[in-house]
């Protein structure tokens, strides 16, 4: 493994003690810490004889410590939950996911799984603008209204370098004839900036630091529920939207348990709980989080994920390229 990624390398045993006997499950995730105790938690009332163990980052992170294991002869990762759509694409695309056909999935959108079945959504993700209240008066109502040059002055953004939703919005937008890279370009010009992940976003905007931002959304809502100065918009051209899917890796030695987990992430429980943590769900007649739109109303980006996928580092490199590394 790679040096750089050695800090990064010790997993967490978040569950209770188990069993002598227990099955161990190691889970690769980009979603936050905090949330995925409490998944682990709920996972283990109805699982307790699987022990979980965890590794989190970025996704951008998990993704490289993930290839340098297979490239140093293997990984101890069981499942992948992350929130790259075309990460787990990659991965099926090199012969690396099991395609769990039995998988769980009444009630989803046949539309949000893997034709092959070998990822799964686990909940819906949109990309929004956030801003704070005390510094604007005027609530934007679209992207465009970003690119004027007193809102893209005080603007930041998730950087697709480090953050795979932002893989997702960045090549989202550049897809749509209507923006494409024209306008990263016209933003960079007027003075919108990129900082990694999409926490450095919502700390800069609730400080006031920056006026706007792009960002998912639960992050934006959660932290207006919890007093933040700011808001979030859904804009009216649509938003780009992720899925977080789960994966079971082909070369586990728990498939068991790692198709129990899948399951559970896909199960009413699993859903309820993502509501909770402020996602939409996923599975029908779970209702959204309060103050959220009912999914169905929501105006979605329409992308091409092959072609996403394909031009991944070429749109990475024109990122960096506009606003650093």
């Amino acid at each position: 493994m790679h040096p750089r990624l050695a800090p990064l390398a010790a997993l967490l045993a978040v569950s209770a003690a188990m069993p002598v006997s227990a099955e161990t499950l190691t889970v690769y995730t980009s979603q936050p810490q905090d949330q995925m105790t409490a998944v682990i938690e709920a996972f283990n009332k109805d699982h307790p004889d699987i022990q979980v163990e965890l590794f989190r980052s970025g996704t951008t992170e998990v993704m490289a410590k993930l290839q340098a294991e297979y490239a140093a002869g293997g990984s101890p990762a069981d499942v992948m939950l992350i929130a790259d759509a075309v990460a787990m694409t990659q991965l099926k695309n090199d012969g690396r996911l099991y395609s769990y056909a039995e998988a769980k999935t009444d009630g989803i959108d046949p539309a949000l799984i893997d034709a092959d079945r070998t990822f799964f959504p686990t909940k819906l993700i949109t990309t929004g603008i956030v801003y704070n209240t005390d510094l604007v008066k005027e609530a934007p109502k679209s992207w465009a209204d970003l690119a004027a040059p007193e809102a893209a002055a005080s603007t930041i953004m998730p950087s697709p370098l480090y953050s795979g939703a932002a893989v997702i919005h960045v090549g989202t937008m550049t897809q749509q004839p209507e923006f494409g890279w024209k306008y990263y370009e016209t933003l960079a010009e007027n003075g919108a900036v990129a900082g990694q992940g999409n926490g450095t976003v919502i700390e800069a905007v609730a400080r006031g630091e920056k006026a706007y931002g792009v960002i998912i959304e639960y992050m934006a809502l959660n932290a207006k529920a919890k007093g933040s100065p700011v808001d979030f918009v859904f804009p009216q051209e649509g938003v780009s939207v992720i899925t977080q899917p789960v994966a079971i890796l082909k070369d586990t030695d728990a498939l068991e348990a790692a198709k129990t987990f899948v399951d559970w992430q896909l199960s009413r429980a699993a859903q309820e709980q993502s509501v909770e943590q402020g996602y939409f769900p996923v599975l029908e007649g779970v209702a959204p989080p309060a103050g959220y739109p009912d999914p169905k109303a929501l105006k979605l980006l329409s992308a091409d994920s092959g072609r996403m996928l394909a031009e991944d580092q070429e749109n990475k490199e024109a990122f960096a390229e506009l606003y650093g590394g």
